[in-house]
């Protein structure tokens, strides 16, 4: 099976004019088929701002209300993403932006209000992953660049972007060997959050479980291991957790980050 590496960029990263440059470089250096993934970074926030959108976050979610909608998919799936793309087209790396809306590509359900309403956010699973067209376009050389934005009943919805990571690499899974690598700021996931150095080289389900029992893990990295450990139970090969500086060396066979198999 050919592989193919699904990889996802945050937040820190997109801020940083200089990290994602050179990360972008790396990413269109890959000589394999790939797909990339963006979160938001604090890009809409600050936009938010100058034109009077106050953001508004529970438990570190943001509550998309309609005019955090409107401006989450100009800056999203408009500025942020087409940003990306012309880099990677000078790159030689012939990306297309797209959002879930677009080729019908991830159909979502907005998330049903309870104790909390989100607003306009999108809830997917790998069922909703359109994934023969996405292996349509792999298959023409073009690489799918997607926006955290997903659609339903002609609305577009704010979608965590880890999950639709987590969503396409379940649903690519019979189509391809997947890598699914999520890039942050950190080497890998730590052991102990004070010590960088801390770095657990591989996971599986049983140290996982065991580790969590103990509260080794920092909050912040518990959405990325619940979405790993979703993708490997549901027949993705591998999913690496790392450094976006390591993006090269994560993709080859000696990785640097942590490394999450069955």
């Amino acid at each position: 099976m050919t592989k193919l590496y699904i990889i996802k960029i945050g937040g820190n990263v997109l801020d940083d004019e200089k990290a994602l440059s050179s990360f972008l470089k790396d990413f269109a250096s890959i000589q394999a088929p790939k797909i990339l993934i963006h979160g938001g970074g604090k890009i809409a926030t600050k936009i938010g701002d100058k034109l009077g959108i106050e953001s508004n976050y529970v438990d570190g979610r943001r509550i998309t209300d309609a005019p955090t909608r409107d401006l989450v998919t100009m800056v999203y799936g408009g500025l942020l993403n087409k940003q990306i793309v012309a880099q990677l087209q000078t790159q030689h790396c012939n990306a297309i932006g797209v959002t879930g809306a677009d080729g019908n590509l991830l159909k979502a359900v907005k998330r049903p209000v309870g104790k909390i309403d989100y607003g306009f956010v999108g809830d997917i699973t790998p069922a909703d992953v359109n994934s023969t067209f996405l292996y349509f376009l792999l298959k023409q050389n073009v690489v799918p660049v997607f926006a955290p934005l997903t659609h339903a009943l002609g609305e577009i919805l704010n979608t965590n972007a880890d999950t639709i990571a987590s969503a396409i690499a379940i649903a690519m899974s019979k189509h391809f060997d997947i890598r699914l690598i999520f890039c942050f700021e950190k080497e890998g996931v730590l052991k102990d959050v004070n010590d960088a150095k801390s770095v657990i080289r591989s996971l599986n389900g049983e140290l996982y479980q065991k580790l969590l029992k103990e509260g080794s893990f920092h909050d912040g990295i518990l959405p990325k291991l619940e979405n790993a450990f979703t993708a490997i139970r549901s027949g993705v090969k591998e999913v690496l957790i790392g450094e976006h500086t390591d993006l090269l060396t994560n993709t080859g066979y000696e990785t640097k980050g942590t490394l999450i198999t069955a």
